[in-house]
């Protein structure tokens, strides 16, 4: 577990505010992110956690296009969603905005303008797919067709939902144009270029020298490079984005989603530095050597935050690059990839209309797709909350507080002489504190919420051994010894669960008379005091059913 305070940035994935995201979202980017950084506060250390709503996507015109309406209505309904939902979450942003602030543009339209001035940005005349019907130019998304790697017939022109490759629209077999439907033809159009394979000898000697990182992650970024690294158009022919700060290439013209989308991390941490009125307070974490930089991503956004956005760093010169991208793998359902734009797996909205905010923050935290795809069904996530969440950990609790309600009126009993048992317990949540930080250091959160549920697991056993409910009609001093130890180790899984349970974590720590307050290191076990006053034992959870309408 990390001792020394540090300064960490926790960057997230900005979403498209162009629909209802899904629990596949939730679990590859947004629910490991708050659970790292709520960890990060709790050991001391400074966590900056950062995002918004990416507004500039071309699945936002594709939307308001089919709607009818201006694209900033979509994003006002889509981001106020967002935020909504993340709060009944509890998440603990310290900044989620928009791609759409005048910060945004600006800080954009700098890194844009310093890496055209060092030589890393050229114009250059290329052709595109132009819709005839339509008589216009079509950006990525509005075009489809067949991937050409997996044969997935519904592929768009800058990936493939199916297998996650990243892709051109040239490379698609058979294209249309989502607009009409019409077989797009080439046309000459001129755009501005990341010279992105001017870095492939520095990328390849910094990817090289990365230590922990999950393979996944690392062998597909050093593939990419290993098939050569091509300059990118980091404009395109539509007038819904940042605008471009180099004039040349006339109206039309804007800098694409991909490119602008990365430096959220950045204009992010400098508008929540400059909401604080300390301006120059981002500095800390993007111009401090020491600061580490955590990237929470699914993997089909892999090649953005380990190849093209640490080019543009290392181009624009003096920022942090990233310490670490612990990328997820897909959350399919029934064997498909989650997709928002496909209607499949669980709206986040959905799941929350069925489950508890912090049940469904468990469920899906011990199924997160750190190594491989999971294949998830609401018949896990049902058997995650009942049979281990309610069943041992609500259980333990519940139990453990009526207990003391009952044979002492709910006051914290004085011990007697403590058993090798008595010790053993609470030494051994201690030591589960240890290991589970062991775990998210290297952000390996699954492995963390496992070894807790094991902590748990072994209190409840302790009380099946020690049998209080028996004792307290023969030898109330052991009972009184043993709800003790059993509130001591209680109170050290509930600081331990805090990261991934918060709101009733905290309210396990007020029931215990102890402060649970958000960002307040606490990644230990605070002393149950004899003669405290417990709160009420009431059921933290409550069982669920299966949907009826699940298969």
């Amino acid at each position: 577990m990390t001792t020394d305070s540090k300064t960490v940035l926790i960057a997230v994935a900005w979403p498209y505010a162009s629909g209802s995201r899904h629990i596949g979202h939730l679990a590859g980017a947004y629910l490991p992110a708050d659970i790292f950084a709520r960890y990060q506060r709790a050991i001391g250390n400074r966590a900056l956690m950062v995002s918004g709503s990416d507004v500039h996507g071309t699945p936002i015109t594709v939307r308001a296009e089919d709607e009818g309406v201006d694209p900033q209505v979509i994003v006002d309904r889509y981001h106020a969603e967002f935020v909504r939902q993340w709060d009944e979450l509890g998440f603990d942003w310290d900044l989620f905005t928009t791609t759409g602030t005048d910060n945004h543009h600006a800080v954009t339209q700098d890194v844009f303008a310093t890496l055209h001035e060092h030589g890393y940005i050229d114009r250059r005349e290329s052709e595109q797919f132009f819709d005839p019907e339509a008589d216009r130019f079509l950006p990525d998304r509005y075009v489809e067709g067949t991937c050409p790697h997996c044969g997935y017939d519904n592929a768009r022109g800058d990936q493939c939902d199916n297998c996650g490759r990243t892709l051109d629209p040239v490379d698609l077999i058979d294209p249309r144009s989502r607009l009409t439907g019409a077989t797009p033809v080439q046309r000459t159009t001129e755009h501005f270029y990341l010279r992105l394979s001017d870095f492939s000898d520095r990328l390849k000697a910094w990817l090289e020298s990365r230590e922990g990182w999950r393979k996944h992650v690392l062998n597909f970024s050093l593939g990419w490079i290993e098939e050569g690294l091509h300059d990118r158009a980091i404009t395109r022919d539509i007038e819904w984005g940042v605008e471009i700060p180099v004039e040349g290439l006339g109206d039309g013209k804007r800098i694409y989603v991909w490119f602008d989308a990365v430096i959220g991390y950045l204009s992010a941490s400098k508008e929540w530095a400059q909401i604080h009125g300390t301006p120059d307070a981002w500095q800390d974490w993007w111009q401090n050597d020491e600061a580490e930089h955590y990237y929470f991503i699914g993997k089909d956004n892999v090649p953005f935050h380990t190849i093209i956005w640490p080019a543009m760093l290392l181009g624009y010169g003096g920022l942090n690059l990233p310490t670490d991208v612990p990328a997820n793998q897909f959350v399919t359902f029934k064997g498909g990839k989650a997709s928002a734009s496909r209607g499949i797996g669980l709206t986040i909205g959905e799941a929350l209309e069925r489950y508890q905010p912090d049940a469904l923050r468990y469920a899906l935290a011990a199924n997160f797709p750190e190594t491989s795809d999971v294949d998830l069904t609401e018949a896990e996530l049902v058997r995650r909350i009942n049979e281990e969440l309610v069943a041992t950990w609500g259980n333990l609790v519940n139990r453990v507080v009526s207990m003391t309600h009952r044979y002492f009126d709910g006051v914290v009993p004085e011990p007697g002489d403590l058993l090798d048992a008595d010790r053993a317990v609470v030494d051994s949540v201690d030591q589960v504190l240890v290991d589970a930080g062991e775990h998210l250091d290297a952000v390996r959160l699954r492995g963390a919420l496992a070894t807790l549920l094991t902590g748990a697991q072994a209190t409840n056993q302790y009380l099946s051994d020690q049998e209080p409910w028996k004792t307290a009609k023969t030898d109330l001093v052991r009972t009184a010894t043993t709800l003790y130890s059993a509130l001591q180790a209680i109170a050290g899984l509930a600081a331990g669960f805090a990261p991934y349970l918060p709101a009733t974590s905290t309210k396990v720590l007020a029931t215990l008379g102890l402060d649970g307050s958000a960002r307040q290191p606490a990644w230990k076990r605070a002393e149950v005091r004899p003669g405290s006053v417990l709160g009420p034992a009431e059921p933290l959870y409550a069982k669920v059913e299966l949907p009826e309408d699940t298969d």
